[in-house]
């Protein structure tokens, strides 16, 4: 007998497996499936310390957990700025919100910066402009682009690189700067650096794998990139944005800087439990 027909709702259990099945609901809890409980598991979230400073990380199985960008409410055209806008625009049409977290650079009109795809379509083209890397991180090159294409793959790509392929992606979103780029650490970025901030960014470990980070305490970019290259082993890893960054966890958030000093955002990457995921009603309910 499987879990999921064992625990099934409408189930009748004999008194001498109450005891058991609490068991098993906590063992399920514990190990995040959701085939034993009534609420659609969320992406997998952990704190590490790596080469002593702390950082937040998610993964999400874009298998189990697919990811979208959401800038403006569609019939409004009004821009959620916030994740707790974002999460009550779900909410009114049913869909509860299991992860959400800002999704790179924007301009002083609260307008992502670089290229914004949604649902296909690009709503911001690509921007090659070579600014000041004084004037932002953006114009500290390479900066790249995150993707998310029909097939359901991930990729960081260098914006350069990303304007030659034919191949058009459902969701995405051009962020700076790269902090790994083929394996290698960007080579602008200066190992003793003393511009600390707090940040965050976001990799395709495989195609199906996305990691996003976001650290505890203000790091270097030398060293955020660190992270992803040796910890997480990724070829190719994105900047997303430093001080305003936050993650968002089925009703928990954590930021990474004092929430004073969180801002709106542009873009909101998000995870809304899926139809599939919803427990089926009881026919005393119906």
């Amino acid at each position: 007998m499987t879990w999921s027909l064992f625990l099934s709702a409408g189930a009748k259990l004999p008194p001498c497996h109450l005891r058991s099945r609490r068991l098993v609901l906590l063992v399920c809890s514990l190990l995040g499936l959701a085939a034993c409980g009534d609420r659609a598991s969320t992406p997998d979230n952990r704190e590490i310390n790596y080469r002593g400073a702390n950082y937040q990380l998610v993964r999400i199985d874009l298998g189990q957990h697919p990811l979208s960008l959401h800038w403006r409410d569609p019939e409004t055209g009004r821009p959620y700025s916030d994740i707790d806008t974002l999460r009550q625009w779900g909410e009114a049409r049913g869909q509860r919100l299991l992860f959400a977290t800002n999704a790179g650079i924007y301009d002083r009109n609260i307008s992502p910066l670089g290229l914004y795809v949604e649902h296909g379509k690009a709503m911001v083209p690509l921007n090659l402009a070579h600014g000041n890397p004084a004037a932002g991180n953006f114009s500290l090159l390479p900066n790249g682009v995150f993707a998310i294409y029909p097939d359901g793959h991930a990729e960081v790509t260098a914006s350069e690189s990303f304007k030659q392929q034919t191949r058009k992606p459902d969701w995405a979103t051009q962020s700076g700067p790269m902090l790994v780029v083929d394996g290698e650490i960007n080579p602008r970025f200066i190992g003793d650096s003393t511009s600390l901030k707090w940040r965050s960014g976001v990799c395709a470990v495989s195609p199906r794998q996305v990691v996003f980070a976001i650290s505890e305490v203000p790091v270097n970019f030398h060293a955020f990139a660190e992270l992803f290259r040796d910890h997480l082993h990724c070829r190719n890893a994105l900047y997303l944005d430093g001080t305003i960054s936050q993650f968002y966890l089925d009703g928990k958030g954590f930021n990474g800087a004092p929430a004073f000093m969180v801002k709106p955002y542009a873009g909101i990457f998000a995870v809304f439990e899926q139809p599939d995921d919803r427990p089926a009603q009881s026919s005393s309910s119906r």
